[in-house]
């Protein structure tokens, strides 16, 4: 049986995106991104994770993303253990993204930096597959699909 590594990530973006090539000339955007889920006791719980995207998407990222703003990211994870300044052994959640959706409000409610461009729907990437991420939204967040008539 063939092994299926996946994931699909909706949180903000940490830091500003940071853009390097390769020495084929490749780009490579990386960036953190926070996910936060609220706990029965009342408490938050926050996960991190480290985010790369390549070549034309990875570009395209850099140019509009910045920190505090909403993304939906698709892509495949690894856990990185590493050893900190300290000599302490962590480990870190890394993401290769595939995929990626801008989120928030077009008018600054959706976090970071207000002054930034924003995409137009010919900007955003697209995916070969049609299931490979989630159906676009009206205004009001609701989907073609959640109307029951």
């Amino acid at each position: 049986m063939a092994s299926f590594n996946k994931i699909i990530i909706v949180g903000y973006l940490g830091r500003d995106p940071e853009i390097r090539y390769v020495p084929s000339g490749e780009a490579v955007c990386s960036f953190s991104m926070a996910t936060t889920d609220k706990k029965k006791d009342g408490t938050d719980e926050t996960t991190w994770f480290r985010v790369t995207i390549w070549g034309r998407r990875g570009e395209t990222a850099n140019q509009y993303l910045s920190k505090g703003k909403q993304v939906y990211i698709e892509g495949r994870l690894r856990q990185q253990e590493y050893t900190d300044r300290d000599g302490n052994k962590r480990t870190s959640l890394e993401v290769t993204a595939s995929d990626f959706q801008f989120l928030g409000a077009r008018d600054g409610d959706g976090g970071g930096d207000s002054s930034a461009p924003r995409p137009s729907p010919a900007a955003r990437p697209s995916s070969s597959n049609p299931l490979s991420a989630p159906p676009p939204m009206d205004e009001g967040g609701v989907q073609d699909s959640d109307i029951p008539f």
